[in-house]
């Protein structure tokens, strides 16, 4: 578990700010949003329960492109092109039309924060909104333009019940971080160790990430990942967890934009949740550029983000579909066939450049779509 380095005591001093936007959550989509106003000339303050870049939550790798993309290559650990998977009958090799890098989680989000320097960053736990102002432990804070980047939670939701696993749509997710090394990028789709999902070993210079994933939140994934590291020949260290949204949710409540986890762009399937926190969270920022220069009000900023994140919701009815078949044929003779089909290289060219398409790097810098209705 992370230790905690956020201020206590005395140090923990009551919050009261006013600013033009405040940003809930410093994690991939909340630093991302903060680093695209950093020359709005709007002043923005960032507020997360823990210090930047203190606590992972995943097993941080992204498209290469999409790093060097934002200017974070210094923080890449390992690049692959190839993705190996498991059956409990064959290994399969995926060629990719694209690298995959592992990274180190501090040290980018410490790449984030430096280009978004004007920006003010706190430590508080965020508890809700109240007529448009936030409610910290700390106190209240007062924003021309919230945005909630907390997480799964959803945290700034006005819905009456809080999202709450394991009866909420979340997948779930454990890993451990073994030291060794490693020159694979390595999935497994095996009953052994998860019945509807998949476990993975992503290595990352030093340290490899071990894991595994359900698809259904009430199957607990403790034993599976200790017994993947037992199969690996691995010692577990470092355990991280987490809930990982699975359905595409409102980009806006009220007047509050949700991006990244709270909005549901973690994308179903494969629960890859860091370039779709960028991707939107450049959309958003967008907008809230727009807003700030006053060329469009809030009302159309909310409208224009919310339309922009739904033109994605059948490309994720896609993956949700896709995640529903394959958790329910993991022993399957139909699944295992297809992922030896997958050995072909103009195929899985094919099918990843569809998938990298679905949140693509040139598409956050494009006008915005018309507003849908409500």
């Amino acid at each position: 578990m992370p230790v905690r380095a956020t201020k206590r005591g005395s140090a923990r001093t009551p919050l009261q700010r006013d600013c033009d936007v405040l940003v809930c959550g410093a994690s991939f989509a909340g630093l991302t949003v903060a680093r695209e106003l950093e020359r709005s000339g709007a002043s923005v303050m960032l507020v997360d329960r823990y210090e930047i870049g203190e606590r992972q939550t995943s097993a941080c790798a992204a498209p290469t492109e999409w790093l060097e993309l934002l200017d974070l290559e210094s923080s890449i650990r390992q690049t692959f092109g190839e993705l190996v998977v498991h059956t409990s009958r064959s290994t399969a090799r995926w060629s990719l039309p694209f690298t995959f890098s592992t990274f180190d989680y501090g040290e980018l989000c410490g790449l984030l924060r430096d280009s978004a320097r004007s920006s003010e960053f706190e430590t508080a736990t965020v508890s809700g909104i109240e007529d448009g102002v936030v409610l910290t432990d700390r106190g209240a804070i007062r924003a021309g333009y919230v945005v909630d980047a907390l997480g799964w939670r959803r945290v700034l939701s006005s819905a009456p019940e809080p999202i709450q696993p394991p009866n909420a749509r979340l997948s779930r997710g454990l890993e451990v971080h073994p030291p060794g090394s490693g020159q694979e990028l390595e999935l497994w789709i095996d009953r052994r160790y998860v019945r509807a999902g998949y476990s993975w070993s992503f290595p990352a210079g030093d340290e490899l990430r071990v894991g595994v994933g359900s698809f259904e939140p009430r199957d607990h994934v403790k034993a599976s990942t200790l017994a993947l590291a037992r199969d690996l020949a691995l010692e577990p260290d470092g355990y991280q967890g987490n809930w990982i949204p699975h359905r595409l949710r409102p980009a806006t409540d009220g007047s509050v934009f949700f991006v990244g986890d709270s909005a549901g762009h973690c994308l179903p399937l494969t629960a890859e949740g860091i370039r779709p926190a960028f991707y939107f969270a450049m959309a958003l920022a967008r907008e809230l550029r727009s807003a700030i220069a006053g060329t469009i009000t809030r009302e159309e900023a909310l409208a224009r983000y919310r339309a922009f994140s739904h033109t994605h919701a059948l490309k994720y009815s896609y993956m949700l579909a896709a995640q529903h078949l394959v958790g329910r044929s993991t022993s399957s003779a139909p699944l295992r066939w297809l992922i030896d089909a997958f050995n072909s290289q103009r195929l899985s060219h094919w099918v990843f450049q569809r998938y990298l398409e679905i949140t693509p790097r040139a598409a956050s810098a494009l006008p915005s779509p018309e507003p849908i209705p409500a």
